[in-house]
């Protein structure tokens, strides 16, 4: 027998809210002892418009309450105003570039009465999840098709091109979260190898330079080429050996490697000569990825030196190398978030006695590097915890979308499972130096209503579309 849909409250999966409200109640309390040194004298209505504890928990009432205006809404609405909602909120984004405030260097954000900003970017991700969605579940729409895929890549491309004219590149780099359900909807693997591949090349030419990045993707190429062939010509195998050789040498003398690359693009080119002979078209595609490969590698070089600005050199040289970077400069917000973090050791300094973060040390403490506070207020052990919790949050969420019967939820759920876990692991990793630092809140626990806004909005529905996961 088939179950009964459930509706409203009733309906909820009371797991997820637990956790979402968890995060909440945490992200409140950190505001809080950041902004504890100011005195907090403040009473009443001066309290709440008056300072950010205050702002924020005015927030979360108001998302509480939309949360659960969202509960009583029928599910199918979502999809019916799937791309109204998407169409609004491209709309913002090129309203905001007109009518916005600029607030340090990017046109993001709409002033509103009472000291509150709205800033659409966070928005625009709720409705690309719902036009995703709407679009990935009508009828026809397969991702085998190259112009289904085109069409859903313009989907999400749309709003990564508004906001980065803004221009915001951190809150536009949360839009390739898209990929993980494009990817779980059947989207070919060769476009993600590819993917990875150039971000590898451009690893590498940042840490290692255009000279051996070239050499190691020779040497690469070269042992794939000989260790595939059946009839393997031991001439190959020797200058396999000798290259390999002088690469050691290269290591040591930088005018070797100049040699080095010679060899290697001569045996490599007998290799592929071989290939051609066997298989052509497996050694025309071969030759094509390695003029690619160093195509690439020489165009980031150019592209680094030639096309950034120099604060956004400045961002990769701190991810990549810090010993570039000028430790009272363009390194001091890393070095003060570890050690801020580093600061708390295992059990932390206590609830509101943080001393790093209370004297300013850490820059943008309860937005972007709020995480800094948890660091250093709860240790390891809090900071453990709170990752745990969004790690089960978004597992959670994946639980959720594999038992959805309707096409259209299950795609929304890992839209915003995606969204969740790319917001998650670079705001804590930009916090610790493991990815570069862009500028992007924790969700649910970083100061901003629009954030708190448009997560409660994206988690709100996908608990209303998991009540009706029996329906179709």
């Amino acid at each position: 027998m088939a179950r009964r849909n459930s509706a409203g409250i009733d309906g909820l999966d009371w797991v997820s809210f637990s956790l979402y409200l968890s995060l909440v109640g945490v992200g409140w309390l950190m505001i809080y002892t950041v902004g504890y040194g100011d005195g907090y004298t403040q009473e009443g209505m001066d309290f709440i418009l008056r300072t950010s504890a205050g702002k924020q928990a005015l927030m979360i009432g108001l998302s509480l309450v939309i949360f659960f205006l969202i509960t009583v809404v029928e599910w199918k609405f979502w999809r019916t105003v799937a791309f109204i909602i998407y169409g609004l909120t491209m709309a913002a984004l090129l309203l905001v570039l007109v009518f916005g405030s600029t607030i340090k260097g990017a046109t993001s954000w709409f002033h509103l009465p009472g000291g509150f900003s709205l800033q659409p970017s966070e928005f625009a991700k709720f409705g690309t999840a719902l036009a995703m969605a709407a679009y990935l579940s009508s009828y026809a729409v397969d991702l085998n098709n190259w112009r289904a895929r085109i069409n859903a890549i313009g989907i999400l491309a749309l709003p990564m091109v508004l906001i980065l004219l803004q221009p915001d590149a951190g809150s536009a780099l949360i839009f390739v979260s898209f990929f993980i359900l494009l990817f779980r909807e059947g989207m070919p693997v060769a476009p993600y190898i590819i993917g990875v591949s150039l971000f590898i090349l451009f690893l590498s030419t940042m840490l290692l330079g255009i000279n051996y990045t070239i050499m190691w993707v020779l040497m690469l190429l070269t042992f794939f080429l000989i260790s595939n062939l059946r009839t393997v010509n031991l001439y190959y195998f020797l200058g396999f050996t000798v290259w390999l050789g002088a690469m050691v040498a290269a290591l040591q003398n930088g005018l070797a490697i100049y040699a080095f690359i010679a060899s290697g693009v001569l045996l490599t080119g007998l290799s592929v000569y071989h290939w051609l002979n066997r298989n052509p078209r497996l050694g025309i595609a071969i030759f094509s990825g390695a003029v690619v490969a160093v195509g690439v590698i020489l165009s980031v070089n150019y592209a680094f030196n030639n096309i950034l600005k120099p604060h956004q050199q400045d961002r990769l040289n701190v991810w990549l190398n810090p010993q570039k970077c000028d430790p009272q400069g363009s390194l001091y917000n890393v070095l003060q978030s570890k050690l801020a973090i580093g600061s708390g050791g295992l059990k932390g300094k206590g609830f509101l006695q943080g001393t790093l973060t209370k004297l300013n040390f850490v820059p943008e403490q309860s937005t972007d590097f709020i995480f800094c506070t948890i660091g250093e207020e709860q240790g390891f052990l809090g900071s453990l915890a709170i990752i745990l919790l969004y790690t089960f949050f978004i597992f959670r969420f994946t639980v959720l979308a594999e038992r959805q019967r309707n096409d259209f939820s299950r795609m929304y759920i890992y839209s915003i499972a995606g969204i969740l876990f790319i917001h998650f692991f670079i705001n804590i990793g930009m916090t610790m130096g493991l990815v570069p630092i862009i500028g992007i809140p924790l969700p649910f626990i970083s100061y901003g209503g629009s954030s708190l806004l448009a997560f409660t909005i994206m988690v709100a529905i996908v608990m209303k579309l998991d009540s009706h996961r029996y329906s179709i």
